[in-house]
């Protein structure tokens, strides 16, 4: 219950959840590629400073205690942090000088029961790192994925903004997919 809480106070908002939080990194520039699936927060600190671009992925955003020493590390504001938390949130974007922080809600469509998902996608673009946070497994950055580990096209020759804008481009164009899977229903 968030009531009488002070602004700022991480309280996770939204489907209830008991699975294990998965945090994976990949870190890279035009010459160097690696992937790694992490145990703990605190093995993403060293990437906060790096020269390499560095995409810092959350699954899962119901351990609010992750969420809150990530956005320590990372200097997150509180109340972006407390927005990252309540999964309500409307799509934004906000430039907060050091970092950009986004919301969006990512649309997957369930072929089994034909229904359509929506989940929050928080992202905070740094000067030289990506965090997304998800509420779950399963996306659609896929195809980023592979871009990044088969170096395909402009994206490993490109900074973090770059990646940021793919990211953002790539839920956005997967609206379509839905659409024509809704499409096809009708």
């Amino acid at each position: 219950n968030k009531v009488g809480l002070p602004p700022g106070t991480l309280v996770h908002i939204g489907e209830k959840r008991t699975e294990k939080v998965r945090i994976t990194v990949i870190d890279y520039d035009e010459s160097k590629f690696e992937e790694q699936e992490v145990d703990t927060v605190e093995q993403c600190f060293p990437f906060k400073d790096t020269p390499t671009v560095t995409w810092i992925n959350i699954n899962g955003i119901h351990e609010v205690e992750i969420i809150e020493k990530i956005g320590k590390h990372f200097e997150i504001h509180p109340l972006v942090l407390e927005d990252i938390v309540n999964t309500g949130q409307q799509p934004k974007m906000e430039d907060l000088e050091q970092y950009v922080f986004v919301i969006l809600k990512m649309l997957l469509y369930d072929e089994e029961t034909k229904e359509i998902l929506p989940e929050q996608v928080s992202l905070i673009l740094g000067p030289h790192f990506v965090i997304t946070f998800q509420e779950r497994e399963g996306d659609v950055f896929n195809p980023i994925r592979d871009r990044l580990r088969k170096a395909k096209g402009r994206i490993r020759r490109m900074k973090a903004d770059y990646l940021a804008y793919r990211l953002i481009d790539t839920i956005v164009d997967h609206y379509y997919v839905v659409l024509e899977k809704l499409g096809e229903c009708i």
